[in-house]
């Protein structure tokens, strides 16, 4: 196999119905369903499969239903005995909770629990500061940083920064809704293709997501983690974590700091990664990855076509 990375999607890549067909074909995957059900006290794997939609997409539900159909693939992969081999695994935002369970770093049911957490006090932040995002389409990452800087000079308070530097030429801006709608009106003065709101109450990766982060590190302080058997890069630094005392602080810095994945996905090129294997609901950073490089060859597993795909060496 080509050098190979592992990548895990963040929120965003939920459905409805996900990993249903996962679950009736593959006893592994049923038991990890089950497995989240009984971890959580609830059947995280009747909202995955039926719904309904609202109470899926709800960060406090999508976070560990994510986690779970992403665990699900890999295991299903483990299980086939086909060479896996990571070079590298990252994840976009939540994916990496994702990463860290395949790498070693962090045991299932404590990511399990861990994300339900996270989902919690993003949640509550939301509610207390509520903010925006916004998907900027062609714009390069410094004039959007000085637009972003420009229009929270402006209006004051916590602002608006670059929350997801998904590819170039897309980038997702978060903060609050006054200061963002100034971002957006001055992008567009500035040659932004397009500014597309996201349908979200939550402004992840911006400075309104404090408080969560210093909640959040009281869990991440208890949970248990160990050193990762296969690098992660991080989103914070697009570097890979190599110690628990990096894997801690990540955890919670990333909260109200960028994800950048397009250094991230770059990094990995550099090292030597020619193959880039999504694993996980939809195909969102499958795309995000050929425009970053288009000399990579990058594929989704999604669903039990993306798993006998793979297995039989077609990407």
């Amino acid at each position: 196999m080509s050098p190979t990375a592992f990548v895990f999607p963040g929120q965003g890549s939920h459905y409805v119905g996900m990993g249903k067909d996962l679950a009736d074909a593959f006893p592994v995957a049923r038991d990890t369903f089950r497995q989240a059900d009984d971890i959580l006290g609830f059947g995280l794997s009747r909202l995955c499969f039926e719904g309904p939609e609202d109470e899926l997409r709800d960060t406090i539900n999508q976070q560990p239903a994510l986690l779970t159909t992403s665990i699900a693939l890999w295991r299903v992969l483990v299980a086939s005995g086909v060479p896996l081999q990571p070079a590298f695994v990252a994840g976009h935002s939540l994916g990496e909770y994702s990463a860290l369970v395949v790498a070693g770093a962090l045991d299932f049911a404590d990511a399990l629990r861990l994300v339900r957490e996270r989902g919690r006090v993003m949640k509550e932040a939301g509610q207390t500061h509520p903010g925006a995002m916004a998907a900027v389409l062609g714009l390069d990452d410094e004039t959007l940083e000085a637009v972003c800087h420009e229009a929270t000079t402006r209006q004051g308070g916590m602002g608006v920064v670059c929350a997801n530097y998904n590819s170039p030429g897309q980038v997702v801006i978060s903060g609050e809704v006054a200061a963002l709608d100034m971002a957006g009106a001055l992008a567009k003065e500035r040659g932004a293709r397009r500014v597309i709101p996201l349908a979200v109450s939550i402004a992840s990766h911006s400075p309104l997501m404090k408080e969560a982060a210093e909640a959040f590190a009281m869990s991440v302080s208890a949970v248990p983690l160990h050193a990762p058997q296969i690098p992660v890069v991080a989103n914070v630094t697009a570097r890979p974590l190599s110690s628990v005392a990096d894997i801690r602080n990540e955890m919670v810095t990333q909260l109200t700091s960028p994800v950048r994945w397009t250094a991230s996905v770059q990094y990995m090129v550099a090292q030597g990664v020619t193959l880039l294997v999504e694993v996980g609901p939809k195909d969102v950073l499958t795309g995000l990855n050929r425009r970053i490089d288009a000399t990579l060859t990058a594929t989704s597993i999604g669903d039990t076509a993306g798993i006998a795909r793979f297995i039989a060496g077609g990407t």
